[in-house]
């Protein structure tokens, strides 16, 4: 018969963790001024944000890095689509404000886009 083998490794492992700190997660980790000062992440001010995207890309209004209107009707198309496929997949699941905020800025978006593209 084979003798069995056992790890007792494990034994002095297991003592070394128990013995190092641990940083808690949920410890505040001491981050940069700029990121402390961000809102907070919620669906409208993403939809906002996709949307002056958007505004930037149909030279709707100036890029604030070169202080210019810069039409990229490529990118100007991508993010509409990409604001219609949020709006399909969120179908039943926004607020009512949430909705009407998301069906707004798209409908301006897309005037905007089909008077520039003539």
């Amino acid at each position: 018969m084979t003798e069995k083998k056992v790890d007792e490794g494990w034994k002095e492992k297991a003592a070394t963790e128990k013995e190092t700190p641990q940083t808690p997660v949920d410890e505040e980790i001491e981050q940069p001024q700029q990121q402390q000062q961000m809102p907070p992440v919620d669906f409208s001010l993403f939809i906002s944000s996709l949307g002056m995207q958007a505004l930037l890309s149909l030279g709707e209004i100036e890029n604030p890095m070169t202080n210019k209107k810069e039409q990229d009707l490529i990118q100007a198309k991508y993010l509409i689509d990409t604001m219609e496929m949020i709006q399909g997949k969120t179908t039943g699941n926004l607020t009512d404000d949430e909705q009407k905020m998301l069906d707004q800025i798209l409908y301006e978006l897309r005037m905007k886009f089909v008077s520039i593209s003539k």
